[in-house]
């Protein structure tokens, strides 16, 4: 992975002015880019977002403009650069037990009624949080999972969380945040993320325990998934927002075949499916089971 710190060969020429203007002909060669990179769509009315994002890019690269920059995206020596560009691109807006009744769900209902069918025999339950962003996700999910799964030994439990943005992975993993976002959580929940004293000032950490729970690693939700699953539940919320409708599709067919079948989808409150799905049932605000 290319870094601007160790990679760059504008650095040395720092600019003191940097042109952001954003070409008609540019924003539609990043936005075919990114889309055949990520799927992501990038539309005409985020063009003022784009162009400030890439400005950032401008800048860490010591180049002069966004032409520039559009310019260095066409030769060959920009392939390290692909990542840094759809790591600036994405959007990673998230918070801990965001849409809230999801992880009462899990909590509730799902996990002991896995319990109830994987005890006793070394069971295995894979939970997967896909487009995880800066972890409140699937710390989110590890402590609403935590006391209901307890200090067992005969339970193989996992949590995988992904996403397509690597400098968030780390910001995830390290799961070191503001102290201010646990100070606005109602107060049952809070206890439940086993907060530990040693982050900065004004910071809090989530505790080793349930950082164990997790394995973050990068993934591009379109390309080929190294992993055969099945999963027992995925979260993949408030993303495919950000796809086409063949995108979508493509990407709900490959969901439902990594779920077990009786496994659970959890999407984002403004998602609906791309179609009805033959294998998938509503069975609450955007949750679904997978029945065959």
């Amino acid at each position: 992975m290319n870094r601007p710190a160790s990679s760059n060969p504008f650095a040395a020429a720092q600019p003191a002015m940097t042109d952001v203007t954003l070409t008609r002909d540019d924003m539609k060669f990043i936005a075919t880019l990114v889309y055949e990179q990520a799927g992501i769509v990038i539309r005409e009315h985020k063009e003022a977002m784009t162009r400030g994002r890439l400005a950032r890019r401008v800048k860490a690269l010591g180049m002069n403009s966004v032409a520039e920059y559009c310019a260095f995206l066409k030769t060959p020596q920009a392939a390290g650069e692909l990542p840094e560009l759809i790591n600036a691109v994405t959007t990673n807006h998230t918070a801990f037990f965001r849409e809230r009744h999801h992880f009462d769900h899990l909590r509730k209902d799902v996990m002991p009624r896995l319990l109830q069918e994987r005890a006793g025999r070394r069971g295995r339950i894979r939970i997967w949080s896909a487009a995880c962003s800066s972890g409140e996700e699937p710390y989110s999910i590890a402590a609403s999972c935590r006391d209901v799964v307890g200090p067992r030994s005969d339970l193989d439990f996992k949590i995988l969380a992904t996403d397509i943005d690597t400098d968030i992975l780390t910001r995830a993993e390290a799961g070191i945040y503001p102290a201010e976002l646990f100070e606005r959580l109602p107060s049952d929940v809070k206890p439940m993320l086993k907060l530990e004293g040693g982050a900065g000032r004004g910071e809090a950490r989530i505790s080793d325990e349930l950082r164990r729970m997790i394995a973050f690693k990068r993934l591009n939700l379109i390309e080929k998934w190294p992993m055969s699953g099945p999963f027992d539940v995925i979260f993949c919320r408030n993303v495919f927002i950000y796809f086409d409708t063949q995108t979508k599709a493509s990407i709900l067919d490959r969901f439902v075949a990594l779920l077990a079948p009786g496994g659970f989808l959890y999407l984002g409150h403004s998602e609906s499916l791309p179609q009805p799905h033959p294998n998938l049932r509503l069975i609450g605000r955007t949750i679904y089971e997978r029945t065959a």
